[in-house]
């Protein structure tokens, strides 16, 4: 590890310059603030980010500091009513206040002014920039004057109106894509005109269809990239085949989840004659497919992820390379990237190797059939009797690496999913837990050290690499933590440098104890989001070194790039390493945006389906969890279902209730009566907003009062 240099802050350098109130020369300022030649080049980063934000203007070649900060950032809204706005360069987001957000739509580029008020900094915006949108997606509301248009995007805190023809043609309730003819400002009102309808949800289930309009998702294909696609043989050429290590003999298998079409990963295993375990992971080789400058590459690095929903999948990849060519199908020759590790009996890596191969995959496991191959099932070990050996080997050695994992301090947080199923019309017909096993372990795992041994050749032969940077949370959340684990009686004493071995002891703590699953899901809302950079910056969660993603090109992108990095590297190819680490910067940001709309996408398709799911449970009372106290209520999530509900504070009748903010409860004035973080309760489902995927619950002891 190369020793950390003293590093100058933001604050710093706007202190100095405030304080001074003159234009200071480059080295003046490095003088002043005590920087020596090493930390220059951080003192030129910080100006030119400062330069950026508005904060720093340069007069005669000298800095100083701008009285009336203006910035230009991008609007980033919060249901709630406020927002933030992001500026580059900046290291805090900058407060917009609710009648500053009434002027904008999510994704605005504005220019503003930086005020404060009540001692806190928030923007007054000056001119919009660049519209992030030109059409809405919302339903048609009616009204005595009118009607408008309400948007069902949360983060929307503008209603449109609508002409008197729009009003006369569709009924109250319609969802239309309207294009917006006025946007929002202090002398007119905001005005949209109705280009498409959708359909009114009486008539038909819209929700996922709304989703992927409401987030402009791309559905199909533009005609030059299916072009290249099916111009793509079916045959490996021969010449291709030759340049590669040859694995078609080895018995590899992949194991995946049932309806899986795709299959990014095989895996094989033996015993070396020293004793260690020789693992090999075997990833197929989308980048010979996927070249840059195609068509078919800008429109993978566009979407740079698979797009998972209930009932579909937008892919990355059209289906011919996706579901086909690139897909490690068995009994069918492909090419793959192997990563070849020996490990010893300790889970050390005793050697790697990375290099271009063929294989021929000789069994498509599912995670139950492996796991039941794995306790000795006779039918499954008569069907699959190449595997039944090598998959008991593989129990082995993923408890030797999860061991030594956990060592390091890696935190599993491990937390129970919901699988929404749907049936053949894309109705929600059952929200049960998604059982991670042994089977899902093992291959998480081996996929883990496949990524870490990547990224460890790349920094050894000097190639810049696409990390998976996940950085230690900040002091703000953690004191946040600390505080709320004390209200749930946890007394635990903060380290003076945090390490993920002290998040990992909080939640052994939990374990067997019923906050156990609060308790994971607060301690992971308090790490940071990992994110795409060139800049090894480690992996906090996993306690890795160098981390990178290389183990799913089919659905990801970030991991194409790190394969033809790879294969750069393998070649011994001259680069250009500062434009290769600027374009690598460009990209970790873009994807990493991109892997956040995923995120959020999929999450809501889920909320939704939920609560499309619970309205045929109207009026029915479950057990549940207070996963989140607000000042208007708190959050429970049902114990069967892990559906999550709000109980507002309004609907307890029985007392006052004043909330106790710092111990995250409510309290009752005269009963005394708590409901806290943690506690268990009985409520009963009072209404559901499906194109919002929101659930209203109410206490059953309140509604049987």
């Amino acid at each position: 590890m190369v020793e950390k240099e003293k590093s100058i802050t933001e604050k710093e350098v706007i202190n100095l310059l405030k304080n001074k109130r003159k234009p200071l020369a480059f080295l003046q300022i490095a003088k002043l603030l005590g920087v020596d030649k090493k930390g220059r080049k951080r003192l030129k980063k910080i100006l030119k980010n400062l330069r950026k934000a508005n904060r720093v203007k340069v007069v005669r070649g000298k800095f100083l500091y701008n009285e009336e900060e203006v910035v230009v950032g991008k609007v980033i809204p919060y249901p709630a009513g406020f927002g933030f706005l992001e500026v580059e360069g900046r290291e805090k987001d900058i407060y917009i206040p609710p009648f500053e957000l009434q002027k904008v739509l999510a994704g605005d580029v504005v220019k503003a002014k930086v005020v404060e008020f009540r001692g806190k900094k928030e923007v007054r915006i000056q001119r919009v920039l660049k519209r992030a949108k030109h059409e809405i997606v919302g339903k048609v509301k009616k009204e005595e004057k009118g009607c408008l248009l309400e948007p069902l995007d949360n983060n929307t805190h503008v209603t449109f109106l609508l002409s008197k023809r729009d009003c006369a043609i569709y009924r109250d309730g319609t969802v239309v894509v309207a294009k917006i003819t006025n946007f929002p400002n202090e002398k007119t009102p905001a005005r949209a005109k109705v280009k498409e309808v959708i359909g009114h949800p009486e008539e038909k289930f819209l929700a996922i269809d709304l989703l992927i309009r409401k987030y402009d998702l791309p559905t199909d294909y533009p005609p030059e990239v299916m072009e290249e696609v099916d111009a793509i043989p079916e045959e490996l050429p021969e010449d291709e085949v030759k340049k590669r290590r040859d694995l078609r003999g080895q018995v590899c298998f992949t194991i995946d989840p049932e309806k899986a079409r795709d299959f990014d990963d095989a895996v094989a295993i033996e015993r070396t004659p020293e004793g260690n375990y020789r693992l090999f992971v075997h990833i197929a080789d989308v980048s010979y497919y996927v070249r840059p400058g195609t068509a078919l590459d800008g429109e993978a690095y566009r979407r740079g992820f698979t797009f998972y929903l209930p009932d579909r999948a937008l892919h990355m990849l059209p289906e011919k390379l996706s579901a086909g060519l690139c897909s490690l199908r068995p009994d069918e020759d492909r090419f793959a990237f192997t990563c070849e590790m020996v490990f010893n009996d300790k889970g050390e890596l005793l050697f790697y190797d990375v290099y271009e191969s063929i294989i021929r995959s000789k069994a498509r496991l599912t995670y139950n059939e492996a796991l039941a191959i794995i306790v000795g099932d006779p039918t499954l070990e008569e069907k699959f009797p190449q595997v039944v050996e090598p998959l008991r080997m593989m129990e082995d050695l993923y408890r030797i690496l999860n061991r030594r994992r956990w060592e390091k301090g890696s935190i599993d947080f491990d937390l129970p999913e919901a699988e929404v199923i749907v049936d053949e019309f894309g109705e929600p017909t059952a929200v049960v837990p998604y059982e991670r096993h042994i089977a899902h372990k093992i291959i998480e795992q081996f996929m883990i050290s496949a990524n870490e041994t990547v990224a460890l050749h790349l920094e050894n032969t000097g190639y810049p690499c696409l990390y998976r940077v996940h950085e230690p949370p900040d002091e703000e959340r953690v004191e946040n933590l600390l505080e709320i684990l004390n209200g749930l009686g946890y007394k635990i004493k903060r380290p003076k440098e945090l390490s993920s071995k002290f998040f990992q002891k909080i939640i052994e703590d939990f374990e067997g104890k019923p906050e156990e699953q609060l308790v994971r899901f607060l301690t992971l809302r308090s790490m940071s989001r990992a994110k795409y950079s060139p800049h090894n910056l480690g992996h906090f969660g996993l306690a890795s070194e160098h981390y990178a993603h290389f183990t799913s090109p089919i659905r990801r992108y970030p991991d194409v790039i790190v394969h033809r990095l790879l294969k750069s590297s393998l070649r011994g190819e001259e680069i250009d390493y500062d434009e290769v680490v600027a374009y690598l910067e460009e990209a970790g940001e873009h994807l990493s945006a991109q892997e956040r709309l995923a995120d959020e996408v999929e999450w809501e398709a889920i909320d939704i389906l939920k609560a499309r799911y619970m309205r045929s449970r109207l009026g029915e009372v479950f057990e549940g969890i207070i996963t989140g106290v607000v000042q208007f209520g708190f959050f429970v999530e049902l114990k069967d279902t892990l559906v999550e509900g709000l109980v507002r504070i309004n609907t307890l009748t029985d007392d006052d209730y004043v909330f106790d903010e710092p111990a995250h409860r409510f309290v009752g004035v005269r009963t005394g009566k708590v409901y806290r973080l943690g506690d268990t309760v009985r409520v009963k489902v009072l209404a559901v907003d499906e194109e919002r995927g929101k659930i209203e619950l109410m206490l059953a002891e309140e509604s049987q009062g």
